[in-house]
């Protein structure tokens, strides 16, 4: 969407690399702080109910296609991992969740990204985009529980407690994160909201 947006505006491609590398950046730190925010406030629990990491990975999915957004799917739970290891010693997501975690967020950026010239023609695809991402990325963590959770001690009975536990969450963001994008496709004025 941004790169369509970029180019109907003629920058050039080292523009886009650049503002492409730029917001890829910000949702990767923002997929780091909101979920440090949502824990001060609502404490542990709230990131399971709330998700938190999910909303920026969605929204850059979108702005920045399959390929970039697959990348930030995967390196944002690795970033707040790494940095909540070095800053509190307690990394989140836990070590046994990460590899989940990365895989369940690469394919929520990849759904909405695959999805991000249609939005760009017409902003109002945003919505679907992130309904087919959030069941996929959901699916995609259960079934990985399914198939490699005995190694990591987490069993599909925890993810599906998990992904129950989170619906108040994904509901938010079926709303907030298609919204937005919708607002942003708006703003630059790259399609009709038919």
């Amino acid at each position: 969407m941004l790169d369509t947006i970029l180019m109907r505006r003629g920058a050039s491609a080292k523009a886009r690399f650049s503002a492409k590398f730029i917001v890829a950046l910000g949702v990767i730190v923002s997929a780091v702080l909101l979920p440090q925010l949502v824990h001060l406030v609502y404490g542990a629990p709230g990131g399971v109910r709330f998700l938190p990491m999910y909303l920026p990975v969605l929204i850059g999915g979108a702005l920045l296609g399959f390929r970039l957004g697959l990348c930030v799917g995967v390196l944002s739970p690795v970033a707040s991992y790494l940095v909540t290891s070095l800053t509190t010693g307690n990394p989140m997501p836990a070590a046994a969740r990460l590899p989940f975690m990365a895989v369940e967020l690469a394919v929520f950026a990849l759904v909405v990204g695959l999805f991000s010239k249609k939005i760009a023609e017409k902003p109002l695809f945003a919505f679907p985009a992130v309904w087919c991402a959030e069941i996929l990325g959901r699916g995609v963590f259960l079934l990985s529980s399914v198939l490699f959770g005995s190694m990591a001690n987490l069993p599909a009975a925890t993810v599906l407690s998990q992904i129950v536990a989170g619906l108040p969450g994904l509901l938010i963001q079926a709303l907030l994160a298609p919204a937005l994008i919708f607002l942003f496709a708006k703003l630059t004025h790259t399609g009709d909201a038919e």
